[in-house]
């Protein structure tokens, strides 16, 4: 029997440059065996060196864009990223639960690379309340996660252990969640990330590379996930796996980098490194 190709569906800002958002999150989608789709939940004028506007749809639109899609195709996964106000984060929030989406991604984007702010501070109460009891996943990074629980950052792999046990208690207790707490911003040559599901704390580790070619590298490893969990199905440990795979994709993303030549600043991974022959 031939493998069913997973559709899977980015609700997300536009990065113009496509080193992140949407059309980072499609050619991750695309690179991993998915089928991409995309709803556009904000536009920014960016590119490698910064952002210099944001320009939101309204949310009426965006609800019409959502339910249009989830009547008509059958999305195995959902990846949350850029969703910049508390009525956009609320409005996603309401249509996830009213289509039951399954394998939801979220990466709770709050501050591009160049240090612009892409959240607004009144929307993480929402991200809190109503969106994170929607996910399957939740993917922060260091700084967000101090965010997500009101305090400074994990500033140490004895802290982040502490940090992954309370996001857990922000996702929905009876059920398979887990959080994926990112450690790249520890420093020293080794990464540390933990995957938690309230019960198993699994260290995954990786070394830091020399590149300032990390532009989008939180958006393409949480949609590199979304794409492979229904991949990983059938697996004895379907979400591990499909993290391990999703990690280790993105570090070769991250060494092939220096084949692209896209703009001066924080360049953006080469998600198609396995595709492209140089």
């Amino acid at each position: 029997m031939a493998r069913k190709i997973p559709n899977v569906v980015t609700i997300a800002g536009v990065d113009p440059s496509g080193g992140a958002g949407v059309l980072a999150d499609l050619k991750s989608f695309s690179a991993l065996g998915a089928y991409g789709c995309g709803v556009i939940a904000a536009l920014t004028a960016q590119n490698t060196q910064g952002v210099s506007g944001v320009h939101v749809p309204p949310v009426d639109f965006l609800r019409l864009q959502i339910d249009t899609l989830f009547a008509d195709v059958r999305l195995d996964a959902v990846k949350l990223g850029m969703l910049g106000s508390a009525q956009i984060v609320a409005t996603v929030a309401d249509r996830l639960a009213h289509w039951k989406a399954p394998n939801v991604v979220c990466d709770p984007v709050m501050v591009a690379k160049s240090g612009d702010a892409l959240l607004a501070r009144d929307a993480v109460g929402m991200v809190r309340e109503a969106l994170l009891p929607q996910c399957f996943m939740m993917t922060p990074n260091l700084p967000e996660a101090g965010v997500l629980l009101e305090e400074r950052a994990p500033e140490s792999i004895k802290e982040m252990y502490r940090a992954a046990e309370k996001l857990r208690e922000l996702l929905p207790l009876k059920n398979e969640r887990w959080v994926l707490l990112k450690g790249g911003h520890l420093p020293g040559n080794e990464l540390v990330d933990l995957l938690f599901d309230g019960d198993r704390m699994i260290e995954m580790h990786g070394l830091r590379m020399e590149t300032k070619n990390t532009h989008g590298t939180g958006c393409s490893l949480s949609s590199a996930i979304a794409a492979l969990l229904p991949q990983a199905v059938g697996e004895l440990y379907p979400v591990e796996t499909a993290v391990r795979h999703a990690r280790d994709w993105l570090q070769k993303a991250i060494a092939a980098s220096g084949m692209l030549e896209v703009g001066n600043g924080h360049g953006p991974v080469h998600h198609f490194h396995a595709l492209w022959k140089p």
